[in-house]
């Protein structure tokens, strides 16, 4: 089985890292010199050892934001429906 293919949309150097009550809020600037913002949410409570960890290791990260090609959605739909079993 083919595996989908994505499309980079934006590669964003994180330039901080703002704590927040379920998660972190990072944000960076992209090469095209356009402000990028993406809340990163847990559904556990953190520690606090692990959220600064966490926080560390996110502050020292770049972004690659993808999605799947154009026709992609089309292209799985249609193998989908060529393996159904037919009447």
């Amino acid at each position: 089985m083919d595996r989908p293919t994505y499309e980079p949309l934006a590669e964003i150097e994180v330039d901080a890292v703002r704590p927040e009550a379920q998660g972190f809020t990072l944000t960076g600037q992209g090469p095209d010199h356009t402000e990028y913002q993406l809340d990163l949410r847990f559904e556990m409570p953190l520690d606090p050892r692990t959220r600064a960890v966490l926080g560390e290791l996110l502050s020292h990260s770049d972004l690659i934001i993808s999605r799947r090609a154009a026709g992609g959605v089309m292209r799985a739909l249609r193998q989908r429906r060529n393996r159904a079993p037919q009447r």
